[in-house]
């Protein structure tokens, strides 16, 4: 089961790891921030199709071919947690080390999308008082960590508990 959980969540991991930085250099070349949620959301349910992957491995393998629903999820959350974990230490060392500048230009870009979208003045102060809040956060290495687990493994939990639902077998 460990080898499974490990394969499958490193394999899960690098996936999501490499569209991430891929993502960033495309935010930072083209300076648009707004398509990249599009293609990075989009990659994190390709990297957890290793989520059905590793847990139908060991059912089918390893388990004579029955897993309860909470084995099943366990698995899941499981490799959901590496490839997590691997997109968040991506993230650290791309955000620490490479674009330390990301936070400002996001929240511009952020502030400037919604005053095009026609955005009332009341709209606009209230999304640059959530912007700032952001960029505090950001100033404290954990704030990082924790917005960016807030990113990722909810979308790993909600494919762990669908792929549980569908695998499970008595």
């Amino acid at each position: 089961m460990k080898k499974i959980i490990l394969t499958n969540g490193l394999i899960s991991g690098l996936i999501i790891s490499v569209f991430l930085l891929c993502s960033m250099a495309y935010c930072y070349a083209y300076n648009n921030f707004n398509g990249s949620m599009v293609v990075g959301y989009s990659a994190m349910i390709l990297a957890f199709s290793f989520v059905f992957v590793g847990v139908k491995n060991f059912r089918d393998k390893e388990n004579a071919g029955v897993i309860s629903f909470g084995k099943a999820f366990q698995i899941g959350f499981l490799i959901a947690l590496i490839a997590s974990s691997m997109y968040v230490i991506t993230w650290l060392v791309d955000y620490y080390f490479f674009i330390p500048d990301f936070m400002d230009k996001f929240c511009s870009q952020a502030i400037e999308t919604a005053k095009a979208n026609g955005a009332s003045t009341a709209e606009i102060k209230a999304q640059t008082a959530e912007m700032e809040t952001y960029k505090e956060m950001y100033k404290n290495p954990l704030g990082v960590i924790f917005l960016t687990y807030m990113e990722i493994l909810p979308v790993g939990l909600v494919v762990s508990l669908i792929v549980a639902l569908i695998l499970k077998r008595k």
